[in-house]
Parts: structure tokens; sequence; C-alpha cells
């Protein structure tokens, strides 16, 4: 991947220490009380949004080449999720993590310029899955019942990919909400911005949620399988990184 800028954003690859260390700090204050730096840094690759105007650092993420399914074992993932199904998936994968905005940032298009770089990256590496964690604030599944429940009825993984449970706490949202109705604004309303995201690209997720206290968070499984975006988001993904 390479330097891409749009508007006053440049997006880049992290070159050393010092600039994993930059975007850990903002992990930092995007995530309070959370660890800002684990092992998984030293075998990810850090991207970093900077305002070009002022140097400051407004975004930043990490991903994790796969060649294949048979190598999803080394993801941050796998730690938490039993991705055994996906150990068939034939295709180059990212794992995408870590996706933090300066809390002090509202220009979307930050955002924008950081989508726009792992666009260039997916379609310049042939990559044919986007995967990760999707997280919720807070660990009380009542504050998202619509939106689990939603997530149940429009977005579960493909029998073939579906993620089983690994992880000692987690709310099966798929069984226990079986029968609910959601409502649909309310679900959209409380839904994480990334998750959003991925949800539009045709994403899909797994039956339960992981729930971290340590973070403080809950997460889904969130794969996005790159054939499957919708043609008119497409258009729109590359737009942003052209």
């Amino acid at each position: 991947m390479v330097a891409f800028s749009k508007g006053r954003y440049v997006a880049r690859m992290a070159q050393g220490a010092a600039d994993v260390a930059a975007a850990q700090r903002l992990r930092a204050r995007g995530f309070p009380g959370a660890p800002d730096a684990d092992i998984f840094d030293d075998i990810c690759r850090h991207v970093l949004v900077e305002d070009s105007k002022t140097g400051r650092l407004v975004c930043c993420y990490r991903f994790l080449p796969l060649t294949c399914g048979r190598e999803i074992g080394r993801s941050y993932s796998a730690q938490f999720y039993d991705l055994s199904a996906l150990g068939a998936f034939d295709g180059p994968m990212v794992e995408m993590g870590r996706f933090c905005l300066d809390p002090e940032t509202r220009d979307p298009d930050a955002v924008r310029v950081a989508w726009g770089a792992m666009t260039r990256h997916v379609d310049g590496n042939g990559i044919e899955m986007l995967f990760g964690c999707s997280s919720f604030e807070g660990t009380r599944p009542q504050a998202y019942l619509d939106t689990f429940a939603m997530l149940r009825e429009r977005h579960l993984a493909p029998r073939r990919w579906l993620p089983r449970v690994k992880a000692g706490s987690v709310y099966r949202f798929a069984q226990t909400l079986a029968s609910a109705k959601p409502d649909m604004m309310e679900a959209t309303r409380r839904m994480p911005p990334l998750l959003k995201t991925y949800l539009l690209m045709g994403g899909w997720v797994s039956d339960h949620a992981v729930v971290d206290r340590q973070l403080n968070t809950m997460h889904v499984f969130t794969g996005v399988e790159i054939q499957a975006i919708p043609e008119a988001r497409k258009r729109l993904l590359r737009a942003q990184a052209g």
C-alpha cells in the first residue's frame, strides 16, 4: 500500500516503531481503559491517516494479510471464535482491526480516506475476503436487542463459513432472539459505525457476540466476501480510492 491522499488527509503505512507508538496512543484515547498494545501489533501492518495541514494523526487501523483460510488461526479474531469453517476459504484474506478515529475529529473525509486506502490494497492484491471483529460499547446485550435481532434476521454468516463458539463469555443472540421482531430504526441507530459499513458492503456476522469485559465491549465476527459487495457500493469505494 502506497501513500494515498484526498482533500486534506493522507493515508500512509507506518514506517517504524515511532509510527506504531503514535497509533497506539490514538487507540488509547479512542478506547479508554483498554490496553493500547498487544502482540498482534508486531505482525500486523499499520495504516495512519493524518491531517496534511497540521500533521495530526486522526485515524488509524492495522491489518493482517493471510494467503488463504488455512492461515486464519494466526488472526486476532481466532482468539475468540472457532474459525475452522473458514479454513476452507481458498483466496487471499485480510483481517482489519483496531480501527480508531480521533474522538475530536468530526470530518467524515478522514474515514473515507481510511477506507480508500484499504480499497486500494484489496484491489491491488486480489484480496477475496475482509474480516474482523465489530465492537459494541459496553457489555450489556439489553442495550442492543433490536440491533442483535436485526443481525439475526438479515445478516448471519452463510452456514459454510459460520464461526462457532470459542470464548468463555458469549451472548447467543441468534438463539435467544429467534422470535424477536426488531425495530429497524432503533436497530440502525444503535449499530456501531464500523459494523454498519461492513453490512453496507454485504457483510455478515457470527450468530453470537463475545463479551470482553477487559475492553468493556461486546463484539461480533464480521466477514465481507469481496465478490459479493454490491456493484453500487464497489463504485463508491473505488471513487473514494481514486
